[in-house]
């Protein structure tokens, strides 16, 4: 009798042991048999339907299936694009960082100049910032200057891109936006009594840069804590410059710029 319920125990055993072994196996990989282009498909379907987080390890299957092909590097370039829209700049840079290294000599590199400037330029941009309408020059500027600089030598190497009009124009923003950064540095100080300090800051932005918004409202900044200072020969020389420039102030006559619009609304 006691045979016989070893016997049993022993069966049991074996079958669990068996059901775990089942269970553990390694998941079957469906890209074993499909072909590059294949793989390819499917990730492009994916990636043209949103599902991004399908599409990137697709990617990754195409490029070691696929090493050393034009259609690699193709799968390294949307792969790069997906992180990018799955809210991971950060490694959609290093993608392309590394696909600039391996593949000086691309068709498609200043495509990943421009992608890489893209994914600096919209660091931090959300649906949020729209609601708040917080204006972008409040925001940490280095994002802004590692997108000029991949912009900057996008236009530099290749200036008949057909993305270096639009890589253009955003580099003129990122102008405007870090001259509007040292005005917003010296609005601060100048509210706060620091007129000395908003002066300096204020003139950093005429100095640095021209031909922007920004700098209208440096003027002023200069003007008013000259002002301030009791400094009545500076002060009136800013102010002099001021109405040279900028006859039709708003800051002059109202103390400040009542347009609806923030003056980085550009996209």
């Amino acid at each position: 009798m006691l045979r016989v319920k070893l016997s049993v125990v022993y069966a049991v055993a074996l079958m669990t042991a068996a059901l775990g072994l089942g269970g553990c196996s390694t998941p079957v990989d469906k890209t074993a048999t499909m072909s590059p282009n294949a793989i390819y498909a499917e990730a492009k379907d994916s990636a043209d339907s949103g599902q991004y987080d399908k599409a990137i390890p697709l990617y990754e299957k195409l490029e070691a299936r696929a090493a050393g092909t034009p259609l690699a590097q193709q799968a390294q370039l949307e792969k790069a694009y997906a992180q990018y829209r799955t809210q991971e700049p950060a490694q959609a840079i290093a993608t392309l960082d590394r696909f600039m290294k391996l593949h000086p000599a691309s068709p498609a590199l200043d495509y990943a100049m421009y992608l890489k400037g893209i994914i600096n330029f919209n660091d931090d941009l959300g649906l949020f910032s729209a609601i708040s309408r917080q204006d972008l020059s409040e925001r940490d500027q280095k994002a802004s200057k590692e997108a000029f600089e991949s912009f900057k030598e996008l236009v530099a190497r290749f200036p008949n891109s057909r993305y270096t009009p639009d890589a253009t124009q955003r580099m003129n923003y990122i102008v405007g936006s870090l001259a509007q950064y040292e005005v917003h540095v010296a609005r601060y100080y100048y509210k706060r009594g620091a007129y000395l300090a908003a002066v300096n800051r204020a003139q950093t932005a005429v100095a640095d840069y021209r031909d922007v918004p920004a700098v209208e409202e440096a003027m002023f900044i200069i003007y008013k804590s000259y002002d301030a200072l009791g400094l009545t020969k500076l002060r009136d020389d800013a102010k002099r410059i001021m109405e040279t420039n900028y006859p039709n102030s708003e800051f002059l006559t109202k103390g400040e710029r009542t347009s609806n619009d923030p003056w980085w609304k550009l996209w």
